[in-house]
């Protein structure tokens, strides 16, 4: 494997735009990333995760970044099981609620929102721009293999831009905010779900922050940088412990005004917090392992096995087989690792088996369809 260095060095508070930041924790060796590949495991690149706090606003953020071109070389994320299903029916339909009939997705991935807002709504138009798109678009769905930018050009006008789970992938996000803006026309609206960052990392969800997600910018800031940036805030939900809906409507003439706060002795100790508790739980589940006269899966192959994996979990007694439900993962080999991609129904008739599973949000769709389905003798820790 390969030790990165040329990265996007990103030493100015993304909120207020200062060099005030302060040191937190680095994570050593971290993968770049965080899906499963075909290519040899010597290509693999490693690289430090640095992060730091802005002592004014209590936003966390990676001092260096790894270049978009590699962090995204291919498409990693299709969003399936149970969670997912729901919240892209739910979205899908608050999306239809705000009255709009000319859509740009920005990051649409697989198309799960644009196929299910199309069925709902008959005269709805939509066009996807994602870097690495699997949708292969239809008559109502149009495809842009790119970035988004301001300067994209479409053969009609737009009256609202809609992204799920994609701004907290932004590496400025004030600069994004300002290209949106300048995209739309006033009335135009930005509909966005975003996820519970700050619940998240609480609760120790290893997909709350990492070379993606690479600041923990939460919804108490999202309330006011929409606001910064020339959008008045018309809806904000919070659905379940997943997300936040928000629509907001771009305004015309000069931004309007709004009031920031500071969380940083807050968002300072829910972080460490998360590392000390993932080094304390790797530890145990090291004894767990070397302790079990059972076979141990590992499941997730994804970041949730990734960060087990950084914090020292000892893999050579797990099965090199990590469980996923994706089926464009299966058969593929885990970044940086030697496990390979298989169907959790590959524990059907195997007995009592032990599961590390350290999924977040996700955890509860899992292990019910697991036990329901699969394997009612399985052990999760």
């Amino acid at each position: 494997m390969k030790k990165f260095s040329n990265y996007i060095e990103r030493n100015k508070s993304v909120i207020t735009g200062k060099e005030n930041l302060e040191h937190l924790y680095t994570i050593k060796d971290f993968p770049v990333f965080f899906g499963c590949v075909n290519t040899p495991k010597e290509d693999d690149i490693m690289a430090d995760m640095e992060w730091a706090i802005d002592p004014e606003t209590g936003v966390m953020q990676l001092t260096k970044l790894i270049p978009q071109s590699i962090l995204y070389k291919e498409q990693h994320v299709d969003g399936c099981g149970p969670t997912w299903e729901k919240y892209y029916d739910v979205f899908s339909g608050y999306i239809v609620e705000q009255d709009i009939k000319s859509v740009l997705e920005v990051g649409g991935g697989g198309g799960q929102i644009a196929d299910r807002v199309i069925k709902k709504s008959s005269d709805i138009t939509w066009t996807i721009v994602e870097p690495n798109p699997i949708h292969k678009g239809n008559k109502r769905v149009k495809i842009v293999s790119s970035l988004f930018n301001k300067n994209l050009k479409l053969d009609y006008k737009v009256d609202a831009i809609v992204m799920s789970q994609s701004l907290e992938h932004m590496y400025e996000p004030r600069e994004f905010l300002d290209e949106i803006a300048s995209f739309l026309k006033p009335g135009g609206k930005l509909i966005i779900a975003y996820p519970n960052l700050e619940l998240w990392l609480r609760n120790k969800f290893t997909n709350s922050i990492n070379f993606e997600h690479t600041m923990l910018l939460t919804d108490k800031h999202l309330d006011y940088m929409f606001p910064e940036h020339g959008f008045n805030i018309l809806n904000k939900k919070e659905y379940e412990d997943h997300s936040f809906f928000y629509t907001a409507e771009k305004v015309e003439g000069k931004t309007l005004k709004s009031n920031r706060f500071n969380m940083y002795n807050e968002y300072k100790k829910i972080f460490m917090d998360f590392v000390n508790y993932h080094l304390n739980m790797v530890k145990e589940l090291n004894e767990k392992i070397e302790a079990s006269p059972e076979p141990v899966y590992l499941f997730g192959a994804h970041i949730f096995s990734t960060y087990l994996i950084s914090f020292g979990l000892n893999t050579e007694k797990i099965e090199k087989i990590v469980l996923d439900n994706s089926e464009t993962k299966k058969g593929k080999r885990l970044y940086t690792t030697d496990f390979i991609a298989d169907s959790p129904k590959i524990l059907k008739d195997k007995g009592k088996v032990n599961v590390i599973l350290k999924a977040g949000v996700h955890n509860e769709g899992i292990m019910k369809d697991i036990l329901e389905n699969i394997n009612n003798e399985v052990v999760f820790w």
